[in-house]
């Protein structure tokens, strides 16, 4: 195989589903033959705090840990949190994330105002691709489904089948919830920009 290693970046806010997903594409990546690193979820996992899980895989990974510009893709829940990570990056690096905007607790306490024109100060830094993810989730069926729109999201930067993608969503999703995601998955797959 003799593949570098990758690093991917999970980053987002406690309650989005960041877990499900590193579990997802972990799961995926070791069916695909990789050696595979996800740390524990870092931050407050609690609703509201900032997360971040790194996903190393390649031939043979002995650290689970990304230092700042060693990040070959950000998957970010949440605008803020894109921006907030993107030293991590690597030069060329890749940033899939959802357009939507929470209010972390400096803002909602009046202390700070939410930075305006986000998106398009990230992309003058990097290579982006932002999506409403929670539209398309809302689409599939659940507001919940924003972390499978951006595993959905994410599979267009991989070689895989998307077949490879739904046998992961079936292993590691509640039966009565795999139909949901599986049109969540797809939605975001395929979603083209008005």
């Amino acid at each position: 195989m003799n593949q570098p290693v990758r690093n991917i970046m999970i980053v987002g806010v406690g309650g989005q589903g960041s877990l499900l997903a590193s579990k997802l594409l972990g799961h995926l990546l070791l069916n695909k033959g990789f050696d595979v690193k996800v740390s524990e979820v870092h931050g407050m996992s609690q609703r509201g705090g900032s997360v971040v899980t790194y996903v190393r895989f390649g031939e043979k990974v002995y650290s689970p840990i990304i230092d700042q510009g060693e990040a070959d893709l950000i998957v970010s829940f949440e605008l803020l949190e894109a921006a907030r990570w993107l030293p991590y990056l690597k030069e060329g690096g890749q940033i899939v994330t959802n357009t939507q905007m929470i209010d972390p607790m400096p803002v909602i306490t009046g202390a700070a105002q939410y930075p305006e024109h986000l998106e398009e100060k990230i992309a003058e830094k990097a290579r982006l691709d932002a999506l409403d993810c929670l539209e398309l989730a809302r689409q599939a069926g659940s507001a919940k489904a924003v972390n499978i729109v951006l595993m959905g999201r994410l599979s267009r930067y991989f070689d895989f089948p998307e077949e490879d993608w739904l046998e992961s969503i079936e292993a590691c999703v509640p039966a009565r919830f795999v139909d949901l995601n599986k049109t969540a998955f797809s939605l975001g797959r395929n979603h083209t920009p008005a």
